[in-house]
């Protein structure tokens, strides 16, 4: 059976020595959570997640979600209880506002505990992150009296929120949506309708769901800007708070699907429900990109955590499993055979996915301390800077560890064998449960024409050229350090690799879009790696201090032997990424349709 345990270690060193988080404490939120506070935070979750999630997670693929013929849905045996104990726990309103119920702590933390609770179980996972998404929306553009009446009783977990966009007939390209809006004479709106795709649509966790749904008020302008968000509970709503009848909201059918069986993914149809407008008239899309911005960053960590816990299933089957003999002659002489972690090969995989992981985590960290200070600081500058870092990162986060996080499920699964295609072993089911990760939220694809098409140029390019002069910036300044050489160097040969695709797409995207198409993936994870590897260089920096001040540490000498082994066998990439973005379009373009 498959086990999981939290990387509070790593949380650690990152929070604390990498990032140092205490220097934010002028920040609202930060002080409160001292590095006392923040460990008895992280050791929780960690157990939540240990003892109460990771035991579902099988059972829940197992079971799935059972529609009923009334359009009720039930969740997997103990997913009802768990996520009672999450509300009771506070989890779900770490970050919240504290005049709504929440503790008001950095969202920063927050990331670190949803990293904890996907490992445990994805699936289940699934369902406070779209009610915390849905609250982050209402809290920017939701009326007094939305935030007042939804968002308390959602972060005490006694209300779940869903995401509504997709269509039948429309995914990426929403301006083809056709769920409407009539408007009422007491302002409120009535939406009729179908949506494919939510998660969490329909179940019997709590007593009721805010749905935020995009739909197109009647006479709106045609496309993306005749959209309007609207806030549309399942169960109506008094005046005094209490819970009336259904409000024309029902599940028409559970989608069955590759993997994350434990969430309920429904087709929802609105029959004249009654919703109440979020923000303006024909504005819904800015209005939801700040839940579907959200939900990117959170998917791209789900990416992160399926391939931890694959990883550490893989690593325990590696030391363990007995097969062959080291090429350098038989290792356990007292055994019948050797276990496979004395291969190089075997080594080198497990390698990859954890110099991987390593670099994830600090990406995910930085990435969300820049979220706080976009939301929290009172220095507009910094918020600006933090604002281009995250509209920069977004797309990056979400396409490339998802992309990487899939690919190393599977190379964890290589390492069990034939045992790996067997569910018992559990290490399927994160293969399944991970895919999913490059798909919703934006297509990877997607993504990659975002950081391309609008990302890079935006604002005369200067979230790219920050980047790029932070990380050129800290190469020059350690540049004569030789302790951290091993890292520094390759990371100026990235970051000049990341230089030349990015003048190549500007020399050549713009007088032929195809070009800048063509390019789109292989510039994002060009852009990623080396983002991997500014992670790792600092990592790497602070380690080698930390060692030279304390001495004997064999956390911290893995770490280094670690990021030496990205550096050396990960990073090179970046050339051959900036050789494929050179070719152009030409031969992806030449064959007519027909010929596929």
């Amino acid at each position: 059976m498959p086990t999981y345990k939290a990387p509070l270690e790593d949380v650690s060193f990152l929070l604390n020595d990498v990032f140092q988080i205490d220097r934010y404490n002028n920040l609202p939120g930060f002080s409160d959570a001292s590095a006392d506070v923040r460990a008895a935070i992280l050791n929780e979750a960690a157990k939540f997640s240990e003892q109460v999630l990771q035991p579902l997670n099988s059972v829940g693929d197992l079971e799935g979600c059972t529609r009923h013929d009334d359009g009720r849905v039930t969740t997997p045996s103990g997913f009802k209880n768990a996520f009672k104990q999450m509300g009771e726990g506070g989890w779900l309103g770490l970050s919240g506002p504290a005049e709504f119920g929440g503790q008001g702590l950095p969202a920063t933390l927050s990331q670190v505990v949803n990293e904890f609770m996907i490992s445990a179980n994805m699936a289940f996972s699934l369902y406070p992150a779209l009610t915390q998404g849905a609250m982050a929306t209402l809290l920017v553009y939701g009326t007094p009296e939305q935030k007042q009446t939804f968002v308390p009783n959602m972060m005490a977990g006694k209300w779940a929120g869903t995401m509504n966009l997709t269509e039948p007939q429309c995914g990426t390209d929403l301006g083809l949506l056709r769920t409407k809006a009539v408007k009422q004479t007491d302002g409120t709106y009535k939406i009729t309708g179908t949506k494919i795709f939510i998660s969490g649509g329909e179940q019997d966790l709590t007593e009721n769901i805010i749905h935020l749904v995009l739909a197109r008020i009647e006479g709106a302008p045609a496309g993306i800007k005749g959209i309007s968000l609207f806030a549309v509970p399942k169960m109506t709503i008094k005046l005094d708070g209490s819970l009336a009848g259904p409000n024309g909201v029902s599940c028409g059918s559970i989608e069955h699907k590759m993997g994350i069986h434990g969430n309920s993914t429904c087709v929802l149809n609105f029959d004249n429900a009654v919703g109440t407008l979020v923000s303006q008239e024909n504005k819904g899309m800015s209005a939801m990109f700040v839940m579907m911005n959200g939900a990117r960053l959170g998917v791209g960590v789900q990416g992160l955590a399926q391939s931890e816990v694959a990883y550490q299933n893989a690593a325990i089957y590696a030391r363990e499993r007995l097969q062959g003999r080291a090429l350098t002659g038989s290792q356990a002489k007292d055994k019948p055979a050797d276990p496979i972690i004395i291969h190089p090969d075997v080594r080198c995989t497990l390698m990859t996915i954890r110099a991987f992981n390593e670099a994830a985590r600090a990406l995910v960290v930085w990435t969300s301390l820049k979220s706080d200070l976009a939301h929290r600081s009172d220095d507009a500058k910094e918020r600006e800077a933090a604002d281009d870092h995250m509209g920069l990162l977004t797309p990056v986060v979400k396409a490339l560890l998802t992309d990487i996080g899939f690919a190393n499920a599977v190379s964890a699964q290589q390492m069990f064998g034939g045992h790996g295609y067997i569910a018992e072993t559990g290490v399927e089911q994160f293969v399944r449960d991970a895919r999913i990760a490059m798909i919703y939220e934006g297509a990877n694809g997607i993504q990659a024409l975002d950081l391309v098409g609008r990302k890079l140029g935006r604002d005369g390019g200067r979230a790219i050229t920050a980047f790029v002069n932070e990380v050129s910036t800290f190469s020059k300044d350690n540049a004569a350090n030789e302790a951290i050489a091993p890292y520094i160097s390759p990371l100026g040969a990235s970051i000049k690799d990341l230089q030349q695709s990015t003048m190549w797409l500007m020399q050549n995207g713009l007088a032929k879009p195809d070009n800048a198409g063509a390019a789109s993936t292989d510039y994002l994870h060009l852009f990623g790696l080396v983002a991997l590897g500014y992670m790792w260089a600092r990592m790497a920096k602070v380690a080698q201090d930390k060692l030279a001040e304390a001495g004997e540490q064999p956390n911290l000498k893995a770490k280094l032997v670690t990021g030496k082994f990205f550096m050396e066998r990960m990073l090179p990439e970046t050339s051959l990424r900036l050789s494929r973005i050179q070719a152009g379009a030409a031969s992806m373009m030449e064959l007519p349709a027909e010929a596929f």
